[in-house]
This record gives C-alpha cells, sequence and structure tokens, in this order.
C-alpha cells in the first residue's frame, strides 16, 4: 500500500504536468481574470524561434518573458471536531470565509507555504498530516495544493488579511458566504476522508 507521502509526490508532479498543459492552452491571464499587459514597452506578442506558444518577446533583444501558472497552497485545518475559517479582509471576496491559504513563495515548499499561510492569516501553528487535493483553475491560471492540517496548540486569532477567525461545527459553517467554490471542494472533500489516514488525493469535482 502506498503511503500519503508517495501519493502526495504523484499529485504534485501531476500539478506540474498540468502547469505545462496549461501554457499550451491559455493565454497569459492575471488573478483577476483580465489579460496580463506587456512586461515593457517594446514587448510584443509572438511565437518565439523553436516555440510553437504566443508569448511575449522583447522586439529589441528578443529576450522572452514567460508567464507560468501560480500555485496557491492552504489548509484544512481541524481542531476537536471543528474547522478554522477566516474571514477575508482583503480582495477579492473581502468579507467573505476561505480556508488559510495564499500563494506559493519563491524558494519555499508547498507544505513550508501551508504553515506560513496559516501563521499569516490565523496566526495558528498547524500540523500537516496529508495532501488533501489538488484543484486547478485555469481561467486565472492556477493551481492549488491543499492539506489536511490539525492545530498544534489550541491558539488562534486575527491577521493582517482577516477580520475574523473563527472554529466552526460542521453544521455552523456558513456555506452561503465562502469566498471561493475551491474552499467548499475542500470541506467537503476533508469531511470524506476525516476519518482515512491513507488515501488518495482529490481533484476537482465534476460539474453538477
Amino acid at each position: 500500500m502506498q503511503s500519503s507521502h508517495d501519493v502526495a509526490e504523484k499529485f504534485i508532479d501531476f500539478a506540474l504536468f498540468l502547469f505545462a498543459a496549461f501554457r499550451q492552452t491559455f493565454p497569459p491571464m492575471s488573478q483577476s481574470g483580465r489579460p496580463v499587459p506587456p512586461p515593457g514597452a517594446h514587448f510584443e506578442r509572438r511565437i518565439p524561434e523553436g516555440d510553437t506558444v504566443e508569448r511575449y518577446v522583447c522586439g529589441r533583444c528578443g529576450h522572452v518573458h514567460y508567464s507560468n501558472p501560480k500555485i496557491v497552497v492552504g489548509s484544512v485545518v481541524a481542531h476537536e471536531g471543528l474547522i478554522l475559517l477566516c474571514r477575508r479582509a482583503i480582495e477579492p471576496r473581502k468579507g467573505l470565509w476561505t480556508l488559510p491559504a495564499g500563494f506559493l513563495e519563491d524558494h519555499e515548499s508547498p507544505e513550508q507555504g501551508a504553515l506560513r499561510e496559516a501563521h499569516e492569516e490565523a496566526c495558528a501553528q498547524i500540523v500537516i498530516d496529508a495532501l488533501l487535493a489538488v484543484y486547478t483553475v485555469p481561467h486565472i491560471s492556477q493551481v492549488q495544493l491543499m492539506y489536511r492540517a490539525t492545530l498544534a496548540k489550541p491558539h488562534y486569532a486575527c491577521g493582517p488579511e482577516s477580520l475574523e477567525v473563527k472554529l466552526f461545527d460542521w453544521d455552523a459553517i456558513p456555506w452561503e458566504e465562502l469566498a471561493f467554490p475551491s474552499v467548499e471542494w475542500a470541506l467537503r472533500h476533508y469531511r470524506e476522508t476525516a476519518h482515512l489516514s491513507v488515501f488518495a488525493p482529490f481533484v476537482n469535482p465534476n460539474p453538477r
């Protein structure tokens, strides 16, 4: 039987494969869904020599500017049967509830990023248990790695990006006030695996 670590490594490899697929399919888009502007005054859109994808290329020196999908890392954090949620203090979706998550930084592992995001948004120290899911959001070029975690200490508070941080019983989760579809996906996938020690990470649910 494969360990959770082995399964997680395979899904991270799968996420990297998706990066290549997205680069072939989607033009560069910002996180707001708008086209990315040229990186400089002399850049133009064209297919570089030896490539197959249209990119920004400097008309003077030929430098190729690569635009790649962003990696988001986060976690479903549980404590004594309750789920930790943060109410966003910033746009997009200010005032709505989300999981502690954000963009992976340079030179950071996905696990390190998830730990950092929990501390930044909820002032929480967490223990990561397993990779829960790999979600893809092609229209804004995102791959999201979501982990299953617990609170290392029963302490949490609002970080600068949160208006409120709270532990919710499952039946009290504000489903109509969740910030993003992937928040609901992760919560429901967590629910399915809460009793399992080894499981295959999830991907995007099928459209209803």
